[in-house]
């Protein structure tokens, strides 16, 4: 006997038009969030500090080669900085973008695994801020590329932020690094849902070069990347949970509005049915008289008998079959006496 097998899993492409403003609101949200946690300076210097000692007493020091490199290496350095200014605001969108046209299935897990990795971040920045590594006391061996190569970019003091924006960026968020972490996300899903051989190849290169980058031009230490690779792992966790939440919530509202505000809620489930359609029929209540059959012979009280109906058979002590005694009585002629 075969193996029955499971239907292969079926996705449905999220409208653009509902994906859109919630991804602006969401990042919205966390770049208000990330001004708002600057905190103070002198903490923010003693949590980098606490850092770097802790990097040297485990004999981790990848930071400070690396840095020396790209500053007496300008072949290196310039590009290094360009990469850290842009690569994270384009890669990223890039591969969002990719994942909606040609991976619909996995969009939806992909898109709330960043935003939930990325909403841990920033829990990480206002609990923990930190002072990079170009921020610190020159005596402690670093150089600010960016400041260094500025003339050659858009960016001023403020690390990515262009020139005279530097009050719009929060310099403190460091722990954890969300370049490497957003990086991470970027090279799993080439990886995973690539089907190029170089797209694959990107998906190994992207994370490693990013950690390589932000450790060499003095913006994050080794352990704020590996803080950030530890966010993207939570973050993963979260996915399912965090989907089921938001279908019961779009089935609630399905059902609770109906009309054009129902669609408000409309979206899809983890096995890409319409959550409005699975909450409609979970309302609808069974037909229970269907298939519902009376015996030969039986009748439903109060059911009026028809011609075609057979006459049932004369039960003995009836009122019926009295009378149809007394009528053949009457009939039959009398006995002789």
């Amino acid at each position: 006997m075969p193996h029955a097998t499971a239907p292969p899993a079926t996705g449905h492409r999220p409208r653009w038009w509902t994906e859109l403003p919630l991804i602006a609101v969401v990042y919205a949200l966390y770049s208000v969030g990330r001004l708002l946690v600057r905190g103070d300076v002198s903490t923010a210097v003693d949590h980098g500090l606490a850092i770097l000692r802790l990097e040297q007493a485990l004999h981790l020091n990848a930071e400070h080669p690396l840095n020396r490199l790209f500053t007496s290496t300008p072949s290196l350095g310039i590009p290094a900085d360009f990469a850290y200014a842009s690569l994270h605001y384009l890669v990223t969108p890039a591969v969002l973008i990719w994942m909606f046209r040609r991976r619909s299935a996995a969009y939806r897990a992909a898109r709330v695994w960043l935003m939930n990795s990325t909403l841990l971040g920033l829990v990480g920045f206002t609990l923990m801020p930190t002072c990079p590594p170009r921020l610190l006391d020159a005596s402690h061996g670093f150089v600010d590329t960016m400041a260094q190569y500025s003339a050659y970019g858009w960016w001023g003091e403020g690390a990515s932020a262009p020139r005279g924006l530097s009050g719009m960026t929060n310099q403190y968020a460091a722990m954890p690094s969300l370049h490497v972490g957003w990086s991470i996300w970027c090279g799993i899903l080439l990886w995973r849902h690539g089907r190029h051989p170089l797209i694959r190849a990107a998906g190994i290169a992207y994370p490693l070069l990013t950690t390589v980058i932000v450790m060499g031009t003095a913006n994050h230490y080794f352990l704020d990347a590996v803080a950030g690779a530890a966010v993207m792992g939570v973050g993963a966790l979260l996915v399912r949970p965090v989907v089921r939440i938001a279908d019961r919530v779009k089935a609630w509202g399905a059902a609770r509005f109906t009309g054009p505000a129902a669609v408000l809620f409309a979206g899809r489930g983890e096995d890409g049915r319409s959550t409005v359609a699975g909450s409609v029929s979970a309302a609808t209540p069974p037909n229970v008289s269907t298939g519902c059959k009376t015996s030969p012979g039986e009748r439903i009280p109060g059911q009026r008998t028809t011609s075609a109906d057979p006459p049932g058979p004369a039960v003995g002590g009836t009122a019926a079959g009295d009378d149809a005694d007394a009528a053949a009585s009457d009939d039959a002629p009398a006995a002789a006496r």
